[in-house]
């Protein structure tokens, strides 16, 4: 007879002999189809791990999961005397049954254990270890030199002054120089400058090959930078140079390796800051990409990398603005973002959301120039336009002040769906450059056009169930019948878009748009308009959607796919990453359930 598998979670996180003292409290049951083993609202005497066959996780008429060999039911009605669904076998079914005593015992002395069945998912979420790849250090030191980063070449002869090499570094922004000296070639470094002007007292007219190392440690491009570290360490080297076909073109520092560990954002900043032109900007652009993975697989948790991006990319935008916007736009134009990116909610990168409005007219010419350049620019950094168009080069989203204050309000006096998604797609709009009083005035403009506008408030939140299936409830798009069902769930359609845009018509309301999710659910809280408690419980939710969406994103663009990159496969998770992701679903139902009523709605 098969066994209970204590390797896996959340039984791993038992003792040896904890789980040797469970395994022998263990029965076995079978179901018939159609049975229902656990009532929803009601005690279960058993915490049921299903050994083969299947069971529906139903409320009502909507079903809700599909519980397959290895699922685990129903902790709630185990540990809180309540279960939150019906499970009913859809075929024969066999359960190994774990008495509630047993449970109980276990959840009060073992807080690993416990973890699992907290019935807040805040805590659950809390009490979780962070999960980082262990292979990321290897993954790292595997890496080609051409593919890390580090400094390009800069050459100077041999007969130029120490202070013209000073002034080579300063333009290059590098702190070492390749010396041409006819057949030889060599290296000095800013501290070697430094020592030789401050220490030495040598002239600056002094030609810098007389204090140049000539004697210079290389690498190829193609090899690795596990080479690289055991070459600098051999050498005793902290710089060392890199060739390609012969020829030196660029210097690898052990800042830099140690940046591929540590993470660079830190240094990304400095180098948007820099940029001169579109080309200067692109490395940046793919330097924040590189780091949001990085990041990832150091386990830094998803709310910290949305916000470290957010700000690289608020800063990029900013400096893209500076380089291509003409003069008169310069002058009068506030470029703002909107989606994920208004919310500071974005980290892998996606379509392009943005605006531009301007204090007054400026000319056609410089208008149609500058959406062409900039909408190009985004482009070439890997942001692909948006299909709906919510961009520059839309002159809906790209026009003077006193226009769009009017779009505005013909928008709300339509209040019908159309106008109720533009508003929304505005109400994230946050300002990155130029005259930021210009969006400060328009959002102002908005709450005080929305007060008071119950049927409009109703029609925008009608939205939160744009992506809703009615006949099979929130897992409705993952699960048809039992025996056909799909393997992936849309975490932003049935997932992340219900919170974002439920707090999102709250904040309308009440006048709370500054923000992200979590900000503007903590100002709802604060003004008395969401329930502190429940307001953790969405919140927490969506940590969960939104690190399984980071994930897959990741997943998908290592695959070149860009056509499903919220996608999970529900059925490849461990066990207790698909209980989180339930209770995250049972909180978007009760989410739904809330709005609904808040603003009358009909519907689902």
């Amino acid at each position: 007879m098969q066994s209970l598998d204590t390797l896996s979670p959340p039984f791993d996180r038992l003792t040896h002999d904890e789980a040797e003292i469970l395994k022998q409290r263990i029965d076995i049951a079978y179901f018939r189809p159609g049975a229902v083993i656990v009532h929803q609202g009601q005690a279960s005497d058993f915490l049921h791990v299903i050994i083969k066959g299947a069971v529906e996780a139903r409320h009502g008429a909507a079903l809700h999961d599909v519980l397959g060999a290895g699922d685990i039911f129903d902790a709630r009605a185990v540990v809180h005397n309540e279960a939150g669904e019906d499970f009913v076998a859809a075929e024969e079914t066999l359960c190994f049954l774990l008495p509630r005593s047993n449970i109980l015992d276990l959840v009060h002395r073992n807080d690993g254990f416990a973890a699992f069945f907290y019935a807040e998912l805040s805590r659950k979420l809390d009490a979780l270890p962070t999960q980082r790849d262990l292979r990321g250090i290897d993954s790292v030191l595997g890496t080609r030199i051409r593919d890390a980063r580090h400094s390009e070449a800069v050459f100077i002869r041999g007969c130029a002054t120490l202070e013209a090499a000073a002034h080579a570094m300063l333009e290059a922004d590098t702190d070492a120089v390749f010396v041409d000296d006819g057949e030889r070639t060599g290296v000095v470094t800013g501290l070697k400058l430094t020592r030789a002007c401050m220490i030495r007292r040598l002239p600056a007219e002094t030609p810098v090959r007389e204090i140049a190392q000539f004697e210079v440690v290389s690498i190829n491009a193609d090899q690795l930078l596990v080479d690289a570290l055991l070459i600098m360490t051999r050498s005793n080297k902290r710089r060392i140079a890199v060739t390609e076909d012969g020829r030196y073109v660029g210097l690898l520092r052990d800042l830099d390796i140690l940046g591929l560990f540590a993470g660079n954002s830190q240094l990304i900043p400095g180098r948007i800051a820099r940029a001169t032109s579109v080309a200067d900007l692109s490395g940046a652009a793919h330097d924040i990409q590189e780091q949001v993975e990085r990041l990832c697989r150091q386990g830094v948790r998803v709310e910290a990398i949305n916000n470290i991006t957010a700000d690289l990319n608020s800063r990029l935008h900013g400096k893209l603005f500076e380089i291509v916007a003409p003069p008169a736009i310069r002058e009068a134009g506030c470029l703002f973002l909107m989606g994920s990116e208004g919310r500071g909610e974005q980290s892998v990168r996606t379509d392009q959301d943005n605006g531009l409005l301007l204090a007054r007219p400026v000319p056609e010419a410089d208008l149609a120039t500058f959406q062409a350049d900039f909408t190009l620019a985004l482009e070439s950094f890997g942001f692909p336009p948006c299909p709906g168009n919510i961009m520059v080069r839309n002159p809906l989203w790209s026009q003077p002040i006193d226009k769009f204050l009017a779009q505005l309000r013909t928008w709300v006096h339509a209040a019908d769906s159309e106008a109720a998604m533009n508003l929304s797609i505005f109400a994230d709009a946050v300002a990155v450059a130029g005259d930021t009083h210009v969006l400060a005035g328009a959002k102002a403009s908005l709450i005080e056009m929305v007060r008071g506008e119950t049927r409009l408030l109703a029609e925008i939140a009608k939205l939160i169930d744009l992506f809703s299936t009615d006949d099979l409830g929130v897992l409705g798009t993952v699960f048809a019948t039992i025996g056909f069902r799909r393997k992936d769930i849309d975490l932003k359609r049935d997932g992340t878009f219900p919170i974002i845009h439920g707090v999102r018509v709250l904040s309308l309301e009440h006048d709370t748009l500054a923000g992200s999710t979590r900000q503007r659910a903590e100002a709802l809280v604060a003004r008395g308009a969401l329930d502190a408690h429940f307001a953790g419980e969405i919140l927490s939710a969506l940590t969960i959607f939104m690190n399984l969406r980071l994930s897959a994103q990741i997943d998908a663009r290592h695959r070149g796919r860009t056509d499903a990159t919220s996608a999970v496969n529900v059925g490849a998770m461990p066990t207790v990453e698909r209980d989180m992701l339930r209770d995250a679903l049972r909180i978007v139902r009760r989410f739904r359930e809330l709005i609904h009523v808040r603003y009358s709605l009909t519907g689902p």
